[in-house]
């Protein structure tokens, strides 16, 4: 069920875990994107305004627990590489104390303060109530959220990428079915969204919790590792709450990018939900390798073999370049037949809108893999801290656009701000890349 990438064809490795772990990625994206679709086709344009006028809001909750959940596993990552099987559990234990308490306190902080946060995200009048309804409930489930993607992460720590796989495929046709009944039978509308998604989460990661109990004995704690350690705890922290605010900070910058966008009308806002979720999906096998890099990395520095990284990090290069071609040109000639999933053909100023947006961004895919490679391998590395503040530099590009150009040139200046933020990360991330791993080197030569 594991897999060690501290051996054998380093290209080989990469591909075996990126293909099913991009496999999962793609369910992932229909599970976020099923909301948007089914209350798009079967409410209308203006619920799929209300659910994408929060998609920054998502994205910055959400998004933020799940690089929490991502950051606390590294450490397993190394410790497997390693082989330090005791210090693993030891890690497992404390992730489990550390996320139960993180995860009472980010739901009572989000749902608390989602009225605040719909206000400045200058949510309009017409589309309050129903983005209210929506992202309340799904922050109330926060906790279904965190339980899933601490076991998946811990699993694909382990070089498993397969099993979170299946049980995403199981939770995304149970969310589309749910989906669809509360939707169309019930007539909840974007609350039936919402609680169909909460409750696929909290079955997935239910039946994932179950099945690591069975097949999974490294994760298995004993009684001597389940102590509480609070140098295990801060190293969790070190590693996990950097990844987390890195996405907050990111979120924050779309956040004020979309209470721009908001202030441009419904049309505008549906537009900007379907050419970003239909960009989303393009570009989601870029963001697989960059996964596949943090555990590729984290094992590979836990086994000392930091000559593999380098080499692993330049065969992600080359995969990442290769298939920027292929998501150009699936972009230029799919794109409108994709942003068709989310709303009516006969909205076709809206379908022109998002083809725009898409059409913008294809000709920065490469520039966008590039800083899914470099910041997952840097966190791979453990330095998690340092891929933080490549969100600043896009959280500031996505300002300036947004305040400096969206509220003078309108919907052009929303069509390019994504493409200069990234530009503005990897203009810090490459070479902070390069500089770690010049310090990892130096300090293995003196161990020596």
């Amino acid at each position: 069920m594991t897999k060690d990438m501290t051996n054998g064809s380093i290209m080989k490795n990469i591909i075996k875990f990126c293909f099913p772990l991009m496999l999962g990625n793609l369910f992932q994206q229909f599970y976020n994107m099923a909301d948007i679709i089914i209350v798009g086709q079967f409410v209308g344009k203006t619920a799929l305004s209300a659910v994408g006028s929060v998609g920054s809001l998502n994205f910055l909750v959400i998004g933020s627990v799940i690089g929490l959940c991502t950051g606390f596993t590294v450490p397993v990552a190394q410790r497997f590489g390693a082989q330090d099987f005791v210090s693993l559990k030891k890690y497992i234990s404390n992730i489990i104390y550390t996320t139960a308490v993180l995860g009472v306190v980010i739901t009572t902080l989000a749902v608390l303060f989602t009225h605040p946060l719909l206000r400045l995200l200058n949510t309009p009048a017409d589309i309050y109530e129903d983005a209210y309804n929506y992202i309340s409930i799904i922050f109330a489930g926060i906790g279904a959220t965190m339980l899933y993607n601490i076991l998946a992460s811990l699993v694909r720590a382990l070089g498993d990428s397969k099993t979170p796989l299946y049980f995403l495929v199981f939770s995304s046709i149970l969310n589309i079915g749910l989906d669809i009944l509360l939707i169309t039978q019930f007539s909840l509308g974007v609350r039936g969204a919402a609680i169909a998604t909460v409750f696929s989460q909290a079955v997935s990661g239910v039946l994932c919790l179950l099945y690591v109990k069975k097949k999974f004995p490294v994760l298995h704690t004993t009684k001597e590792t389940r102590g509480l350690d609070f140098n295990f705890i801060a190293n969790l922290i070190k590693n996990g709450i950097p990844l987390s605010l890195q996405f907050s900070i990111t979120a924050i910058g779309s956040v004020m990018l979309q209470s721009c966008v908001n202030g441009l009308g419904a049309d505008a806002i549906a537009a900007v939900t379907i050419g970003g979720k239909t960009q989303l999906m393009i570009t989601l096998p870029s963001e697989t390798i960059g996964a596949t890099m943090t555990v590729f990395c984290g094992q590979n520095l836990g086994a000392g073999k930091i000559d593999r990284i380098k080499k692993g990090v330049g065969r992600g290069v080359v995969l990442a370049g290769c298939y920027t071609v292929i998501g150009f040109l699936v972009a230029k000639f799919l794109g409108p037949y994709i942003s068709l999933l989310f709303i009516s053909g006969a909205e076709s100023g809206i379908i022109n809108l998002a083809q725009q947006y898409i059409n913008v961004g294809s000709y920065f895919y490469f520039i966008l893999s590039i800083l899914f490679l470099f910041r997952n391998s840097i966190q791979g590395l453990g330095y998690s801290s340092v891929a933080m503040f490549a969100g600043f530099f896009e959280l500031v590009a996505r300002a300036i656009m947004g305040f400096g150009f969206v509220n003078t040139l309108g919907y052009d200046a929303a069509c390019i701000a994504n493409p200069v933020a990234w530009i503005a990360a990897d203009i810090f991330l490459i070479p902070a890349f390069f500089v770690i791993l010049k310090k990892i080197q130096k300090h293995y030569i003196k161990e020596e």
